[in-house]
């Protein structure tokens, strides 16, 4: 069972724009008893860049054991996505609660719930 705060590598392709591509690790967000439909709200995690310390919808994540993260990284909250589990290709690691409580407050600004 996919859990929320637990972290896949997933498959992203096709993507249009400015979508993120390609396989990489993404975090899952959504409630783990909400839905019925065989889908997660995922966001994607990324290389870190300093400048990312200044945009309050990236939360930064250092590697760990628990997260089996290979270099430091952030989680994208702006890119959140509706995705199927299909998509879903391994397990990676989780976050720890104090980074899953971080990455729903990231999400509450990009959605204007102060």
């Amino acid at each position: 069972m996919l859990r929320q705060g637990e972290i896949y590598q997933i498959n992203l392709d096709p993507t249009i724009g400015s979508e993120m591509t390609k396989q990489r690790p993404c975090v899952i967000l959504s409630a783990d008893d909400i839905g019925i439909l065989p889908l997660k709200v995922v966001a994607p995690i990324t290389d870190y860049k300093k400048h990312y310390d200044n945009v309050p919808w990236m939360v930064s994540l250092e590697p760990n054991k628990i997260n089996n993260l290979s270099k430091p990284s952030v989680i994208d909250l702006f890119q959140l996505r509706s995705l199927s589990d299909q998509r879903m290709i391994r397990r990676i690691g989780s976050l720890t609660k104090s980074e899953l409580a971080r990455a729903i407050e990231a999400v509450k600004l990009v959605f204007g719930i102060y």
